[in-house]
């Protein structure tokens, strides 16, 4: 256990979903690879890896004090980082969707939709800690119960989520949910990353993107519907190329058997690879603070600090029948599994 224990205790809200509890847990793997998770958010608050030439880097951004997470959410965007997003990543157009005939209502939080599950997300919630597992491949499992309208979402929902460093330097997540009533579902990770540390810009990063096509989107990124070819385009990151300064973007992926997204920092000569079953990756550049809360070891966090690799399902796939499905009935399981591959060459 860290820090975050020591500094704050209870603000009990919700024993169901030990509401106000502080807990986190760390993990190492064999070869030296280091992950810190806070259960506010289901949160990566730290993710060191081991260099070539001796020594690690923390690759992920994040704050100093459990005080600063819940903060950041009152920033003008919030950043959410190394959180959990659910129940459903992504924007829905206006908050409105159909689910067996009936049309369903969810709390708007960005510009008249709904953004990454609503206004108090599983982002902001407290998440249970369990099944600790200190040895080979060590691993834990947070879990979530998400009650009966909460955010207007239909159907109790119960979420397990498991992260584990592999002994080859991957971060492995595991999503599982079931319901008590027909709902959608589409979780995500919402770190950002840089592989240079948390106190630089990544324009010097390469970026490789492994799709052909991503979604069009309206001024407002609400999926319009239409597949856009990247192919030939200021989009198309096939071969490595520089990190873009703005990238706001869902990319439909080839196969989940093929790598999604590589990303290589020359600095370091570190390079991770992103692996997921989901059939999306949506890209992000950012992790604005706008000088209001500092960094980790005291950073300020500017607009290029940081870039998110959030696999999931389309952004308002309830809306498009011809996005991939993204209804869970009840009696059946939801569940995805993403990786992030760490080398130092």
């Amino acid at each position: 256990m860290s820090y975050f224990i020591a500094n704050y205790i209870m603000e009990l809200i919700d024993l169901s979903n030990r509401e106000g509890i502080i807990d986190s847990c760390e993990l190492t793997n064999k070869k030296g690879m280091q992950l810190s998770v806070l259960n506010f958010g289901a949160t990566i608050t730290s993710l060191k890896v081991p260099l070539k030439d001796g020594g690690t880097i923390d690759v992920v951004l994040g704050f100093d004090t459990v005080e600063a997470y819940k903060k950041s959410f009152n920033l003008e965007s919030a950043p959410y980082f190394g959180a959990t997003v659910g129940r459903f990543a992504g924007r829905i157009n206006k908050g409105i969707f159909n689910l067996n005939g009936k049309q369903i209502h969810l709390n708007k939080n960005n510009s008249g939709h709904s953004l990454h599950g609503g206004n108090r997300n599983f982002s902001q919630k407290f998440w249970k800690l369990e099944n600790v597992n200190k040895g080979e491949n060590p691993s834990v499992t947070l879990s979530y119960l998400s009650r009966n309208n909460q955010e207007n979402y239909p159907g109790e929902l119960a979420v397990k989520l498991k992260y584990t460093l592999s002994e080859e330097n991957e971060l492995i997540i595991e999503y599982q949910a079931n319901t008590t009533e027909d709902t959608i579902v589409n979780l995500t990770h919402h770190s950002y990353f840089n592989l240079d540390g948390h106190g630089s810009d990544l324009l010097e990063q390469e970026l490789t993107i492994n799709s052909e096509k991503m979604l069009e989107t309206t001024d407002e990124n609400i999926p319009t519907g239409k597949f856009v070819d990247t192919v030939n385009s200021p989009f198309d990151f096939s071969e490595p190329k520089k990190c873009p300064s703005k990238i706001d973007n869902t990319f439909v992926l080839q196969s989940p058997d093929e790598f999604a997204v590589s990303l290589f920092n020359k600095n370091n000569n570190l390079g991770m690879t992103v692996f997921t079953s989901q059939p999306g990756v949506h890209i992000y550049v950012g992790g604005n603070c706008y000088n209001t809360i500092k960094g980790k070891e005291n950073k300020d966090y500017h607009s290029l600090s940081g870039i998110c690799f959030e696999t999931q399902n389309f952004p308002d796939a309830p809306n498009h029948n011809h996005f991939p499905n993204s209804i869970l009935k009840k009696g059946e399981l939801y569940q995805h599994k993403s990786i992030y591959k760490f080398q130092s060459f």
